[in-house]
């Protein structure tokens, strides 16, 4: 599968579901916008990491993990947002450390941010883009976006909580016995965003 570079356009912040964020990726060769829903902390993250001339007075949690990386000479190469299931997206890091590559599996927020300070390009498959990929009528600067392009990122921002809704309700109806399969299964499969999701179902019975 061919992969296609983005850039970071911007963030979007819900005229109607409060304290939801819509992270903007661009194509570089093409119109196509990827909208990816994200939370209050890691707009924040993002946000302070596009704005350079703003420096927090203490470290936040990934820029910590930019100095630790750089005390170890670890290098971040590129992000990968190689998966996209029930509206949630999937991303790898490609790392670098004695020119021995390691693949590590990350939050899709936590890598942006990640590529951010690291300078590092961002990636997703053709089908991906293909699939949740959108085209904006406005400026591709989300304080330019036009009333339709509001109401558009709106809209996909409360179809991706109502899909992630629908999903923790399922596992409310789950048996304990249920939810440890599913654990196991997501375990297996690498999905440790659903994982952590399961374990959490999990934690509120026991």
């Amino acid at each position: 599968m061919s992969l296609v570079r983005l850039n970071i356009k911007g963030i979007s912040y819900s005229q109607t579901q409060n304290g939801a964020y819509a992270l903007i990726l661009s194509e570089v060769d093409g119109d196509r916008k990827l909208p990816i829903v994200i939370g209050a902390f890691e707009a924040q993250s993002i946000a302070i990491a596009l704005e350079k001339e703003i420096r927090p007075p203490r470290p936040l949690t990934h820029d910590l993990f930019k100095n630790f990386a750089d005390r170890f000479d670890i290098v971040i190469k590129q992000v990968i947002i190689h998966k996209l299931v029930d509206g949630v997206f999937y991303s790898s890091i490609i790392c670098e450390r004695d020119k021995i590559e390691e693949i590590i599996d990350a939050r899709t927020s936590d890598a942006i941010s990640l590529a951010l300070r690291f300078q590092a390009p961002i990636f997703t498959y053709k089908n991906i883009l293909d699939k949740a990929g959108i085209y904006l009528k406005g400026n591709t600067n989300p304080e330019e976006f036009t009333d339709e392009d509001e109401v558009l990122m709106d809209e996909i921002i409360l179809e991706e909580e109502e899909e992630l809704l629908s999903s923790e309700n399922d596992y409310q109806r789950m048996s304990l016995k249920e939810l440890n399969i599913q654990l196991e299964q997501a375990v297996t499969n690498e999905d440790y965003e659903l994982a952590a999701k399961i374990r959490d179902e999990i934690s509120k019975r026991n």
